[in-house]
């Protein structure tokens, strides 16, 4: 059952939460409109509100939402200690630890909302935010590849000479097909093959070499229609592709991968592996935020602010730099993104322990 304190608090959480957002979006706004305004003017106005910001404004806060939540406990907890109703509620009996109950119940809404949000309403909407950001401001799409080879399907490999996305056509194309004995059973090659819809393909002036009972039978034709299954996203990876697939797509986006022996999908793994652990740290920041600023400052509330601020950077940078580690493979993506949560988590124990005993 909800008291009366606990609302009054989740109330102030989250209020000052949205109002932190709204603030700092503002500034964000003013910001990007500076430095893309060479852009912003040769683009439709239409498609930059619409396309754009709409879509630019719920991804930067969710990518920041950990900043925002801490934020948002240091200030408003800063100012009910100033107003001594820390002390006031304290001084009724109350544990500290009945206290932090309604911060806990806040962060829980937050982390369920980052957490859908970042798994199901965004990457959507980063279609076409990316889109329009290719368009009009900087083209960062893969549409070229070359020696490109991958595992169709188990025995099945492909391998394309060069790949151009604009076309939608491969060239040099080959498909080997080989037995559960790893012998070649069948071989197609084409000069070039283009991609329809979905997986259905066209080879272009192609001949099938098929092995059986030792003799070679051998196909050949101008125009093939065939089903293969791969497109060309599998094989021409953009550095935000992954910004753009909900979680469940994600999940069989590098399933699928491993499965056919591609190996540049770490920035894939970190992905799924950071939503979950964006989520965990409104958690850990939302303690951190609250022990640290439950005491009465003799300043006011400017100490515990810039605290605030250097620990939710520094979370942030940390987890930008572990990110960088699990891309260039030094590290596996899970334990990038997960060691400064077991970092700050350490840090929220003890600044507990030390704010409970006061």
């Amino acid at each position: 059952m909800f008291k009366i304190l606990d609302r009054y608090i989740i109330r102030k959480f989250l209020g000052t939460y949205v109002f932190s957002i709204v603030l700092l979006l503002a500034i964000v706004v003013m910001f990007d409109v500076n430095e893309k305004l060479d852009s912003f003017i040769k683009a439709p106005l239409k498609a930059t509100i619409f396309d754009y910001f709409l879509n630019f404004l719920p991804y930067f806060a969710n990518q920041f939402s950990p900043l925002f939540t801490f934020i948002a406990v240091i200030f408003f907890t800063s100012k009910l200690a100033g107003n001594s109703e820390i002390i006031a509620m304290l001084s009724t009996g109350m544990s500290f630890k009945r206290l932090l109950r309604p911060y806990l119940m806040s962060a829980a809404i937050i982390a369920a909302l980052t957490f859908v949000l970042s798994a199901y309403v965004i990457p959507p909407a980063n279609v076409k935010r990316i889109n329009y950001q290719n368009t009009y401001v900087k083209n960062k799409r893969v549409d070229y590849g070359q020696n490109i080879m991958l595992m169709v399907s188990p025995g099945q490999i492909a391998y394309m000479n060069r790949y151009d996305n604009l076309s939608k056509t491969g060239y040099r194309f080959s498909l080997d097909q080989f037995d559960e004995n790893k012998k070649l059973t069948s071989r197609l090659t084409a000069s070039s093959i283009k991609w329809d819809t979905l997986y259905q393909w066209t080879v272009y002036d192609y001949v099938v070499r098929d092995f059986r009972d030792n003799r070679e039978f051998i196909d050949k034709g101008t125009r093939r229609d065939t089903s293969l299954a791969f497109e060309p996203r599998d094989f021409l990876i953009s550095s935000n592709d992954q910004e753009q697939m909900t979680s469940p797509a994600l999940d069989e986006y590098i399933r699928r991968q491993k499965q056919r022996g591609v190996g540049n999908i770490q920035m894939f793994e970190v992905e799924r592996e950071r939503r979950y652990a964006m989520t965990a740290a409104a958690f850990i920041l939302t303690i951190i935020g609250m022990t640290l600023s439950v005491k009465k400052q003799k300043g006011g509330m400017g100490l515990n602010i810039g605290i605030g601020l250097v620990l939710s950077f520094s979370y942030i940078l940390f987890m930008t730099i572990t990110q960088t580690f699990a891309i260039s493979g030094l590290t596996s993506p899970f334990v990038a993104m997960w060691i400064p949560n077991l970092i700050y988590s350490v840090i929220a124990v003890v600044l507990y322990r030390r704010a409970a005993k006061r």
